[in-house]
């Protein structure tokens, strides 16, 4: 029985969620966010048992705060709808927050090989997370691309970024607001033959996305 929502924010990943969808654990309710796609999102995660929720406004953090307000569990999950994650590495997550051991429990990417996480990706996120752990102490090594914590106290730290800038105004709240947090190394693969990344599959994607960054750091 599902005692965690897991949020797929996702445009244009029917491709991706052929493969992902089936490897769920039972633990989990999955709820796609379809933002603005043009292929069969929805279509494959309906045919898959997905909620599909849709949200009209363009932007990753758009995207997962819809997923969040339709979540009906006391704890969350968010992961990239891509294929570039195994869902399955979400558990011990969840288990670090339903215990008591953590607020906030994120995952930090371990590329399986070459080419899995482009160098202007990596670099970008280095960058930004490096300036958090100085200025703000955060106890992370990643932008949290995979994280489960619970509902409520997510809506109550009134993230307000609905772009990029998502996340990384999520960890600075979280840390100024005394979260524990745990961070578990997870296997980062190449995105699913046939997708392709808003943020990493071009240096311009990298750029838009970096600006959103520093925009929330400002």
């Amino acid at each position: 029985m599902a005692t965690c929502d897991l949020i797929l924010p996702c445009r244009d990943e029917a491709a991706a969620l052929v493969g992902l969808l089936p490897t769920v654990p039972d633990d989990f309710a999955v709820i796609v966010v379809d933002n603005g796609s043009r292929d069969r999102t929805a279509a494959v995660a309906r045919s898959h048992g997905a909620r599909v929720v849709t949200e009209s406004v363009p932007g990753y953090g758009a995207a997962v705060h819809a997923g969040l307000l339709a979540a009906t569990h006391d704890y969350v999950a968010v992961m990239d709808g891509d294929g570039s994650f195994d869902p399955r590495e979400l558990l011990p997550l969840l288990e670090d927050v339903r215990s008591g051991g953590a607020d906030l429990a994120v995952g930090r990417r371990r590329p399986v090989r070459r080419g899995a996480w482009p160098w202007h990706a990596r670099a970008g996120n280095a960058l930004i997370v490096g300036w958090l752990r100085r200025r703000i102490a955060l106890p992370a090594h990643d932008i949290a691309p995979m994280r489960v914590c619970g509902r409520q106290a997510l809506l109550g730290l009134g993230v307000e970024d609905r772009r990029f800038g998502y996340p990384v105004e999520l960890l600075q709240r979280v840390t100024r607001a005394g979260w524990r947090v745990s961070e578990r190394d997870v296997a980062y693969h190449p995105r699913a033959e046939g997708t392709r990344s808003k943020v990493s599959g071009s240096v311009r994607g990298t750029v838009r996305t970096a600006r959103d960054f520093w925009r929330v750091l400002s």
